[in-house]
């Protein structure tokens, strides 16, 4: 089983990685300043999507994912 881990996932490419961890620093940064929740929601929900990509990216990449279409 693979795990979900920032050094697993360096294989997806530095471009990639680079964008999730720098939403995820921006998220932690608007919670900690105390930004307005709307825009902490907004930030959040872009540094999981982002983070989402990476994972399954890499998930795929393994063989582990199969992608379907519906």
């Amino acid at each position: 089983m693979m795990k979900r881990t920032i050094l697993g996932m360096t294989e997806v490419g530095e471009p990639l990685l680079q964008q999730a961890s720098e939403a995820i620093c921006r998220y932690r940064e608007a919670e900690s300043r105390g930004c307005p929740p709307e825009e902490v929601e907004r930030l959040r929900l872009l540094a999981e999507s982002l983070y989402q990509v990476v994972t399954d990216y890499q998930l795929r990449a393994q063989g582990a994912v199969t992608p379907t279409l519906h």
